[in-house]
């Protein structure tokens, strides 16, 4: 007699993943009805019900998108009243990433935060003379992409690669090297976006990158992982500033 082979535990885990899917395909339509301007700079979104029937979906599935807007500083609950727009990101965001789920990139952010904050910190510790040297030579080449004002992905890559390699420790390498189409993606959006922007915002990017590399020159572990962090905080933030600023 065929028995059925699912369990409670699967079941839970496959419905988990659904929602979470779900709740970022509603956090892609709020976002895009922020850019077009829908919803307004300090005007109030319609309530959790209002927007579950809008989209077709659940009240919590809302609700964990609207989380995730807010966690991104780009509405705010304001107690008793409801949520309520922070920020208008540029179109240019939605212009960057065509088919892309901007709630994906920023989770990829939230999680290269602690990853690649810790890289750095072991990479200070256990640095040998050709990581450094790699790592410098990366550097090296994103001064001459910004230099000839040109895009720098590759040589984004590579800066944090090395930086991983310089660990000595093949999971960090592992790791980043599976997450590299979903790092590259956000690399390409916010530096993409950075051509948009004045020269001096591009510098501040090239100077968070130096913060990095002196502090694992120096071999101090707890200002690296400062710097990393602060480099991929900012990173996430900046995907949702007007290309003016």
């Amino acid at each position: 007699m065929p028995t059925d082979r699912s369990t409670p535990a699967t079941e839970a885990s496959g419905s988990t993943w659904s929602e979470a899917k779900r709740s970022a395909l509603i956090y892609q339509r709020i976002f895009e009805a922020i850019v077009a301007g829908e919803f307004a700079v300090n005007a109030r979104l319609p309530s959790e019900t209002d927007l579950a029937s809008r989209f077709g979906a659940s009240r919590p599935v809302v609700r964990e998108a609207l989380a995730r807007l807010r966690d991104d500083g780009v509405i705010v609950s304001r107690q008793g009243s409801g949520s309520y727009v922070k920020r208008r990101p540029d179109v240019a965001v939605l212009n960057l990433s065509p088919g892309g789920s901007i709630d994906d990139i920023q989770r990829c952010f939230e999680f290269r935060h602690g990853l690649e904050g810790t890289a750095a910190a072991l990479a200070a510790e256990r640095w040998e003379d050709a990581d450094l040297a790699e790592i410098r030579a990366s550097f090296a080449a994103l001064e001459e992409a910004i230099k000839n004002v040109e895009l720098g992905v590759e040589a984004d890559e590579r800066f944090h690669a090395a930086v991983a390699r310089a660990t000595h420790n093949p999971y960090y390498v592992s790791v980043q090297s599976s997450l590299q189409p979903h790092i590259r993606y956000g690399m390409n959006v916010n530096r993409n976006l950075s051509l948009l922007r004045a020269a001096e915002r591009v510098r501040l990017v090239q100077d968070e990158h130096h913060a990095i590399l002196e502090a694992i020159a120096k071999r101090d572990p707890e200002k690296a992982r400062d710097a990393m962090q602060l480099h991929i905080a900012n990173a996430r933030r900046r995907m949702f500033e007007g290309v003016t600023a």
